[in-house]
C-alpha cells in the first residue's frame, strides 16, 4: 500500500470517530443523492417539468460523464478501503473505487442545474450538496479521500466546459443540421463503446436519449408549463414507461456470458433512453398532459 493510501485510512478511522447510529443513517440518506437511483428520476424530472432544453443537455453530460467514470475506474483499477481493512465498511460497494461515481455525478448535476435555477441558494446547493455527499462517502468507508477528490475535480471539468464550449457546440450542429446531430451522437457512442466494452449501459442510454431528444424537438416539442397534477402525471406515467421498457427488454434478454448479451444491454438502455427523452413526451402531448411548445 502507498503512502497516500495509508494516509486515506487514517482519515477515514479518524471520521469514523464520530460514528453513531443516528449520523450512520443520515449518511446512507445523503449518499442516495449521488446515487444512480436518484438521478434516474431527477434527470427526467428536469426534462418533463423543469425546463426541456437544459434537461437534454444535462442528460448528455452527465450520461457522458458517468462513461469516463466507470472507464476511469477500470483503467486505474484501484480498491475499496474496506479491502484493506474490512472493519471501515459501514455499507457495501462493488467495483473499484477511483474516482468517486457520487462525488462526480453530484457535482455535474448540481453544477449545471445551478445555472438554470440561477439564484444564490442555487450555487450553495452545488456548492454543498456534493461536498456533503463526498464526506459521506468517506464516513461510510467506501472511497478514499483522494476518491472523493477526484470525483470532485472530473465533475468541475465537465460542468466548466458545459458552460465554455457546449453552446457554440449546439450553434454549430444547428448550422449543420439535423443529420450531423445525429451522426455525431452515433459517433460519440460508438467512442464510448470502443474504450469500455465491458458495459455499453451507458453509450446505449446516450445514444437512444439522444435520438430521442432529436426526435423529440421535430415530432414531439413540448412545454413544461402546467399545473401541479399535469406535471405530476408526466412524472408518474413517464418513470412507469420507463420501467416496463427496461424489465421487458430485460425478460427477452440473454443472460449474462451469452454472445449477445451486450448487444441486447446495448439495446436496452438505448431504448429505455429514447423512451425518457421521445416516447413519454409524445405519450404527455397525446394524453394534454403538456403543451405543444
Amino acid at each position: 500500500m502507498n503512502g497516500i493510501l495509508a494516509w486515506g485510512l487514517d482519515v477515514i478511522r479518524a471520521v469514523q470517530g464520530i460514528e453513531n447510529p443516528w449520523l450512520t443513517a443520515i449518511m446512507k440518506g445523503i449518499t442516495f443523492f449521488g446515487s444512480g437511483g436518484f438521478f434516474l428520476v431527477a434527470l427526467p424530472f428536469v426534462y418533463w417539468v423543469v425546463d426541456r432544453k437544459r434537461g437534454e443537455r444535462l442528460a448528455l453530460v452527465f450520461l457522458f460523464s458517468i462513461f469516463v467514470n466507470l472507464w476511469l475506474k477500470n483503467l486505474w483499477g484501484q480498491p475499496r478501503p474496506f479491502e484493506f481493512l474490512p472493519a471501515l465498511a459501514l455499507v457495501k460497494e462493488a467495483g473499484y473505487g477511483l474516482p468517486s461515481g457520487h462525488s462526480q455525478a453530484s457535482v455535474v448535476f448540481w453544477g449545471m442545474l445551478a445555472t438554470l435555477i440561477a439564484r444564490p441558494w442555487g450555487m450553495a446547493l452545488a456548492v454543498a450538496l456534493p461536498l456533503i455527499v463526498g464526506f459521506s462517502r468517506i464516513y461510510l468507508g467506501v472511497h478514499f479521500p483522494t476518491d472523493v477528490f477526484a470525483g470532485w475535480a472530473i465533475g468541475l471539468v465537465f460542468v466548466v466546459a458545459d458552460r465554455l464550449v457546449a453552446d457554440r457546440f449546439d450553434r454549430l450542429l444547428a448550422v449543420l443540421g439535423g443529420r450531423w446531430r445525429l451522426i455525431s451522437l452515433a459517433f460519440v457512442a460508438l467512442i464510448m463503446n470502443a474504450f469500455y466494452r465491458s458495459d455499453v449501459a451507458m453509450s446505449g442510454a446516450f445514444l437512444g436519449a439522444g435520438l430521442g431528444f432529436a426526435w423529440a424537438d421535430d415530432k414531439a416539442s413540448f412545454s413544461v408549463v402546467g399545473g401541479f397534477f399535469a406535471k405530476a402525471g408526466r412524472v408518474l406515467l413517464g418513470l412507469a414507461l420507463a420501467v416496463i421498457v427496461y424489465f421487458a427488454f430485460k425478460a427477452i434478454s440473454p443472460q449474462p456470458g451469452a454472445e449477445l448479451y451486450s448487444l441486447a444491454r446495448f439495446i436496452r438502455f438505448a431504448m429505455v433512453g429514447f423512451t425518457v427523452a421521445f416516447v413519454a413526451p409524445w405519450i404527455f402531448l397525446k394524453l394534454k398532459l403538456a403543451p405543444s411548445a
